[in-house]
């Protein structure tokens, strides 16, 4: 920190709005875990925070300390991962990824390597070639992972197919995680061996989820 401004690289996590100008951010730092700033006056027309201050965005954001919170003095954006909003789907996987990171992380608690999983998961949802389904189980089995909480093996017992593909979930190099796929019958024994550890390591509903929930029972219905 110099003269009372603090330097952070991060993903913004979640926006919301504070009266009719201002915004309150939550963004994910490599150095700092989940961090709040407020950025004042971004909701109004022709602001220069206006832009740099939605979900998605990764980024370096220089942060004025006062003394009771953080405020947004600059913003140099690296990424806008505008095509995450390209289609409904994609959004609705993006939004996840947020929603469980959020869940996950907390504040004054470095989080690089939950930082460069959540970037990493993102290109992986604009390539054709990974199916999102396969992208959103390596999320989250490496995301419980990274927290500590997770289940070494797969939790069902009848479990074979799958059991190669979640050890290497587990322990993979980050650079290697989004760089396979399955067949149908794995993917399917994955995501109901997930589905198994979510519940017993998550201990509340995310919104984002049951969203998701309702979008692949439909696929499956039109699949089927």
């Amino acid at each position: 920190m110099k003269n009372g401004v603090m330097d952070v690289t991060g993903i913004i996590l979640r926006v919301s709005q504070i009266g009719e100008r201002d915004r309150r951010v939550t963004v994910l730092t490599s150095e700092h875990g989940k961090l709040s700033f407020f950025a004042r006056g971004a909701a109004r027309p022709g602001s220069p925070f206006m832009g740099v201050t939605r979900p998605f965005l990764y980024g370096a954001f220089s942060l004025f300390q006062g003394r009771d919170s953080y405020s947004l003095e600059a913003a140099q954006i690296k990424n806008y991962f505008e095509e995450l909003g390209r289609d409904v789907e994609t959004t609705c996987y993006a939004g996840y990824f947020l929603e469980l990171s959020d869940y996950y992380n907390r504040e004054l608690a470095p989080a690089s390597r939950s930082l460069e999983l959540l970037y990493r998961s993102f290109l992986a949802l604009l390539k054709p070639a990974i199916p999102k389904r396969l992208t959103r189980r390596i999320f989250e089995l490496r995301s419980m992972v990274i927290d500590g909480a997770y289940d070494p093996e797969p939790p069902r017992r009848d479990a074979s197919c799958c059991r190669y593909t979640w050890h290497y979930i587990c322990t993979a190099p980050m650079e290697k995680l989004y760089t396979f796929s399955v067949s149908h019958e794995i993917l399917t024994e994955l995501e109901q061996n997930l589905n198994e550890s979510l519940r017993r390591y998550v201990d509340r509903e995310l919104h984002s989820l049951e969203i998701l929930r309702m979008m692949t029972e439909s696929e499956e219905h039109i699949s089927g």
